[in-house]
């Protein structure tokens, strides 16, 4: 089961890397092309920064913090998902997404964004598979803990 884990944090970093390497090729930065007009774009973006563009040009904080999750989920992978194995799957995720944009800024010195949302009229900042792997992941933990201490709360009728 644990293999698991790691080939879902694979797929997810190549074909995030596969992706943006078609975006960089066959785009230029700020080509936009529609996929569901209104709504959904293919639109080729840089970010020197982290989500929505905070902290831009700070590599170095972005590589210090990575290694250090990418250490983090790997241990948790190991030491805590034998108890709770639905854990595994939300953290490789994160573990697949933070290696996929870790590369981009070793690599590139920046990250490859390329998904644009348009929600009616509100332009959501642009992404990619690293960044919806890490929201998906982040989500699913925060979800699955908040039910997991709501369970513990409920009286135990006996």
């Amino acid at each position: 089961m644990k293999l698991g884990y790691y080939v879902l944090a694979a797929v997810i970093i190549l074909v995030d890397q596969w992706t943006k390497e078609l975006v960089v090729r066959h785009m230029e930065l700020y080509d936009s092309i529609p996929l569901v007009k209104d709504f959904l774009y293919l639109t080729s973006h840089r970010n020197k920064g982290a989500a929505w563009g905070m902290l831009q040009g700070q590599m170095w904080f972005f590589y210090i913090v990575t290694v250090i999750v990418v250490i983090g989920i790997i241990y948790f992978l190991i030491k805590h998902t034998k108890n709770e194995p639905f854990l595994g799957w939300p953290l490789s995720l994160i573990l697949g997404g933070a290696i996929g944009n870790f590369i981009d800024r070793v690599f590139r010195g920046e990250v490859v964004d390329f998904i644009d949302v348009y929600i009616f009229t509100y332009n959501y900042p642009i992404f990619n598979i690293a960044d919806s792997a890490l929201v998906v992941g982040a989500f699913t933990i925060i979800i699955a803990t908040l039910f997991d201490n709501k369970k513990k709360e409920e009286p135990i009728n006996e």
